[in-house]
Order: structure tokens, then C-alpha cells, then sequence
């Protein structure tokens, strides 16, 4: 049974004093401190929620610094007070990762919202953390480039958020996830200390890999300030098809037969038939699904030449053939293609917007897929609980969203530990691990042992204390 499912007492930490929060608010400016005391209830309640269940944790006061030299002062002072500090983007985060459970100060990085600089030449971006994902890729695809990372929330979620979980997206099948794109960081350490933690170059063999150590680990190392991203030349076409199966385990297996065929998609998402019926009815598009149908795929295929993608296409349906599949939905225009992709994407809000529910994170190798997806399902019926699955079938990672429905709150939140547990396990004997891209945070941190051993854990406590000598970042999470 895991444990560890409590936050670091606050009691480890001091109390965010008066004195101590005027100094704070003579770095950010008076306008720029936000307290219960002085900020609308419902607007600063949402400093302690994300889209994480139903928790909250309220902070003592929000922060919103604009350059690295504010955050620099404010970690300087919170290091010395022993004051925790948990630096929070947009709040979309899956997993309790920026919530701040031991209160003390948030700091909200919505100011540092600037595109820097998208240089042309050497394919490269330097951005700051509070930029959306998805105003980042309209602004490089406009000079013909391209970001691949594209998290169901794009449209809200920052760039940073992305950073502390290395988020991936639909196309991280193709083209890998956040830490795939990162060249150079600066961030600003406990201390107060701002570092570089690499260079701008493809090629770096100079020490320790610091910059892929931060990406991922979220929020409790160092407060990232500018990114340098590297981008691709962004592909012309696109070929976008929904594919209808009878049968959830041939949908979830015939993704590997697609690669295995020498096809590599820039997207292969699988909704089984709730999760994409839940997603059209909260969105309100009249698609039809045949009763027979129970788990559909949708296959992107993308690149330069679209005589190739045809031919390509060709291939995915002959592998298809082999499968008892409906009528296949090939998109023949930009608004159905982003109808398409709008329903997968809102699967999550739909889910949210149906009941409270706890999504769970599994990635398994690819071929593995059929076996995790009935397993989930085997260990649902064992303990009773419904469960909707969807995820980025490419690269093996099933979001299982666990419904709430009619359980108590000691099943909801004790209950249910060992089936998740038991989940967990299934990933690990199949070669996976419990998180692909949502992180670990505040909700897993409890089973984190199914996946790592103690020596792990301990080399990460160790790395942890190198860098926050005192804790004070984001405390709580992972361990």
C-alpha cells in the first residue's frame, strides 16, 4: 500500500510575517502582492487549486515578479526566513504539482510573458516561462517554423508549466516531448543565485547535463526565467483520419502494427467510446457513433510532400484492413480536421465537467497497450469503480480517468489507493512507469516507489538538497 500521501508539515517551515511580506512587496511593487486580506476571494482562491481533483491549498500571499532579478531577491529573502515558495503558471497541471501545501508565498509568473527574440537562422527561440504554448507556436509558425509540444491545454497552459513536467501532446510520438526542444535555461536558484545551465547549441559534452535535470522537475530545484528552445521547419501538410473500431483491444492493437509497418504518425490518440461521446456532447457536435463501436483512433500523418503523406495513408489503411473497423472518417478540410482535434482535446474538461475524477497518468512500451488497457479495466471491475481511457496511443501513454460517481469519501480518497496501486504495478511489470508527462507532484508522490528504487529516490533527495539546501522550493512534491 503506498504511503506518504501528506504534504511536509508546515510546522518544517516559518510563517510568512508582516515584516517579511513588506520587504517582498517593496521588490514586486505594492500592485503586484496579493493577500487574502486585500484580493477578491474567489480570484485568490484560485492560487491554490489547478485542475487537479477537487483540492486546495491556500497560500499566504501571491507574488507576481517580472524579471529575474525580482525573483532572484524574493527566493534570497525566503531562503533565509525559511519561508516555502511554489512557483505556479496557469494552473492547468494534472497532478497537484504546483499547489502550495505548505502555504507561504506563490509565485505567479503570468508577468514573465515575452517572446524574446525567434531567431530564423539557427532555428531557435528564447522565450520567458509565462508565455502560452500555443501563442509560442503561432508566432514561430509564422516565420515558418515549428514547436511541436502541444499539451491538450495549449491554449492556456505557459510554457514553464510545461518545463517543470516536460509535458508532450499528441505529436510527442513523432517528435518527443518539451525536454526534446531545450537548449539553454536560466533559472534562479533557492539561494538566489541566476544561472545558465548550458548553451545554445545543438551539441554540449561540457559537465553535467543541468539543463535536462530542471526540465521535469517541477518547480523544486530552481524558478526558470528564459527558455532557449530549438524549433523544426514547420510541415506544409497534413492528413488527419478517424478510424471507428468494434473492438477496444484491436484498436489499442493495431497501433503498433501502423509503426511496426513503417509508418511513424505525427499523432495517434485513442478514445474509447465514452471519452470521445462525453467530448461531443460537452462541445455540442452532433457526431453519430454507431452503436457497435467501442474505441476509436485518430491518426495524423504529417510532413513536406503530400504525395508521400497519400501514399503513407495508403499503408495505414491497409494496415487497418486487418481489423474490424466502421467506415473510416478521412478529413478533407482545415475546419473538420480542427473539429477533430478539438473533441480529443477537450476529453479532459469533458470529464471534468461529467464528475470529479482522478486521472492517472500510465505509459507503457507501445505494444504493451492492449494489455495495460485490460488490466485497467479487470482491476476496475474487481473494485468497482468506472474508469474512461484516452491518451496518445503512439508512444503508450492511456490517460485512465477514474470516476467518483456514488463513492463515499473514505473510498475516494483511501479506497482507491491499492487499485491505483495496482495499475501502477501493471505498468512497471510491463516495462512503463506510472507518469508520461502529467509528473508526479502532490497526488502520486505516494506510489513513486512502484516505479523507482529506494537508491533512486535517495540520489533525487540528494540532488534536491544540493539545490535547496533549506526545501523551501515548492516542498511537498515528488517525495
Amino acid at each position: 500500500m503506498p504511503t506518504d500521501f501528506a504534504p511536509a508539515p508546515v510546522a518544517a517551515f516559518n510563517a510568512l510575517t508582516p515584516a517579511l511580506l513588506a520587504q517582498l512587496a517593496q521588490i514586486v511593487g505594492e500592485a503586484h502582492v496579493f493577500t487574502a486580506a486585500r484580493t477578491e476571494a474567489a480570484a485568490y482562491a484560485d492560487y491554490g487549486r489547478d485542475h487537479t481533483e477537487d483540492l486546495h491549498f491556500e497560500p499566504d500571499a501571491v507574488l507576481k515578479p517580472s524579471t529575474p532579478e525580482e525573483v532572484s531577491a524574493i527566493l534570497r529573502l525566503c531562503h533565509e526566513a525559511r519561508v516555502p515558495v511554489t512557483a505556479r503558471g496557469a494552473g492547468t497541471g494534472l497532478s497537484g504539482g504546483a499547489l502550495p501545501v505548505c502555504k507561504g508565498v506563490v509565485l505567479g509568473m503570468e508577468r514573465f510573458n515575452k517572446i524574446i527574440q525567434i531567431d530564423e537562422r539557427n532555428l531557435q527561440a528564447t522565450v520567458e516561462p509565462g508565455v502560452v504554448t500555443e501563442a509560442f507556436q503561432n508566432a514561430v509558425r509564422e516565420v515558418g517554423l515549428f514547436y511541436p509540444p502541444d499539451p491538450a491545454s495549449k491554449g492556456s497552459c505557459f510554457l514553464g508549466g510545461n518545463l517543470a513536467q516536460s509535458s508532450g501532446g499528441p505529436k510527442a510520438v513523432k517528435y518527443g516531448t518539451t525536454r526534446d526542444y531545450v537548449l539553454n535555461l536560466q533559472v534562479v536558484l533557492p539561494t538566489g543565485d541566476v544561472i545558465w545551465t548550458g548553451a545554445n547549441t545543438l551539441k554540449n559534452a561540457t559537465g553535467y547535463n543541468l539543463t535536462q535535470l530542471m526540465v521535469g522537475s517541477e518547480g523544486t530545484l530552481g524558478i526558470i526565467t528564459k527558455v532557449v528552445f530549438r524549433l523544426l521547419p514547420y510541415p506544409k501538410h497534413n492528413i488527419l483520419m478517424l478510424v471507428p473500431f468494434r473492438q477496444v483491444a484491436q484498436a489499442a492493437e493495431a497501433v503498433s502494427a501502423v509503426f511496426r509497418a513503417g509508418i511513424i504518425p505525427s499523432g495517434m490518440e485513442f478514445m474509447e467510446r465514452e471519452a470521445i461521446a462525453w467530448s461531443c456532447d460537452y462541445l455540442k457536435i452532433p457526431l453519430a457513433v454507431p452503436a457497435d463501436i467501442k474505441a476509436h483512433l485518430l491518426i495524423e500523418l504529417d510532413g513536406q510532400d503530400l504525395d508521400q503523406l497519400y501514399k503513407e495513408a495508403e499503408q495505414v489503411y491497409g494496415v487497418l484492413e486487418a481489423y474490424d473497423v466502421d467506415e473510416i472518417l478521412l478529413a478533407d478540410n482545415a475546419t473538420q480536421k480542427d473539429e477533430l482535434w478539438r473533441i480529443r482535446r477537450n476529453i479532459g474538461n469533458a470529464v471534468r465537467y461529467n464528475s470529479v475524477y482522478k486521472e492517472e497518468d500510465t505509459v507503457v512500451p507501445r505494444a504493451e497497450l492492449p494489455t495495460l488497457l485490460a488490466g485497467v479495466k479487470e482491476i476496475g471491475a474487481r473494485y468497482g469503480f468506472k474508469s474512461v481511457c484516452y491518451g496518445h496511443a503512439g508512444d503508450g501513454n492511456l490517460h485512465v480517468n477514474i470516476i467518483r460517481g456514488d463513492f463515499d469519501d473514505e473510498m475516494w480518497n483511501v479506497g482507491l489507493r491499492q487499485p491505483i496501486s495496482e495499475i501502477f504495478e501493471l505498468c512497471v511489470q510491463l516495462g512503463g512507469t506510472i507518469s508520461g508527462e502529467h509528473g508526479i507532484g502532490l497526488v502520486q508522490k505516494g506510489y513513486i516507489g512502484i516505479a523507482l528504487a529506494e537508491t533512486n529516490l535517495q540520489l533525487m533527495r540528494g540532488i534536491k538538497r544540493v539545490f535547496d539546501p533549506h526545501g523551501i522550493l515548492n516542498p511537498g512534491k515528488i517525495f
